[in-house]
């Protein structure tokens, strides 16, 4: 959450060959969740044609993609994360702002749903034998134009990603993904949000520091390919 996973829907979503981009809240169990899947979409959109996938996120932990399921050998796994000083630092300010008081305007909750998140995606990544594709978010601004190049290797795409994306109908709506003013503009903006009237305490960041240090590594040793802000070349895993 809050590491540019609705710009990444927004500009896959915009492809000829790809269906969806926003967040569909389910969960990936076994193979009737695919019906649910396209009959959630198609509550919002139509499917394109000649297309190849139909894409969704999976944002928290309450949201599963069993790793033991064989059943769909077309699929395609995109993990992502964005370091989390500025990640925090936004779920914070983007749950400071709604109307009742909410968990995650905490500092120290937010903190916490970071690192358990992180936690769960390193474990997912672990144990699952079905390969995917690891990329620093923070690349959609250092980087992008070899970020989605990757991507678009990595997907099989006839023809390549762009940083300019529709607005679809759904775009901006609450629960479907982000609704700042950002996202309204239709390609990728590389100025970054100023969260500095917002305090992390400094035991609890170095501690989400060394959880997302620690994860990572373990996340892109475990890829088929990636691409880090460090190296920001990409390489098959051994």
């Amino acid at each position: 959450m809050r590491a540019f996973t609705t710009l990444a829907g927004h500009i896959l979503g915009s492809h000829p060959r790809i269906n969806g981009y926003f967040e569909m809240h389910m969960s990936y169990d076994d193979a009737s969740d695919l019906d649910k899947q396209l009959e959630v979409f198609r509550q919002h959109e139509t499917l394109k044609e000649n297309s190849n996938y139909i894409f969704d996120k999976l944002l928290h932990n309450d949201y599963r993609l069993s790793p033991e399921w064989r059943g769909l050998a077309d699929m395609k796994i995109l993990v992502s994360l964005q370091e989390p000083e500025q990640t925090i630092k936004s779920i914070v300010d983007l749950f400071a702002k709604k109307t009742v008081e909410d968990l995650y305007a905490s500092p120290v909750e937010a903190t916490n749903y970071y690192i358990e998140r992180v936690k769960i995606l390193a474990d997912f990544c672990q144990s699952s034998d079905h390969p995917y594709y690891y990329y620093d978010a923070e690349l959609f601004q250092a980087a992008p134009e070899k970020l989605l190049s990757r991507l678009t290797d990595w997907l099989e795409l006839d023809s390549p990603l762009s940083e300019r994306y529709q607005l679809f109908t759904q775009t901006g709506k609450a629960r479907m993904g982000d609704s700042s003013e950002f996202i309204y503009s239709g390609k990728i903006e590389k100025t970054r949000n100023d969260y500095s009237h917002i305090r992390l305490a400094e035991d609890v960041l170095s501690r989400a520091q060394a959880i997302y240090r620690d994860c990572r590594s373990q996340i892109i040793d475990n890829a088929a390919e990636s691409l880090s802000t460090r190296s920001q070349t990409s390489r098959s895993a051994r």
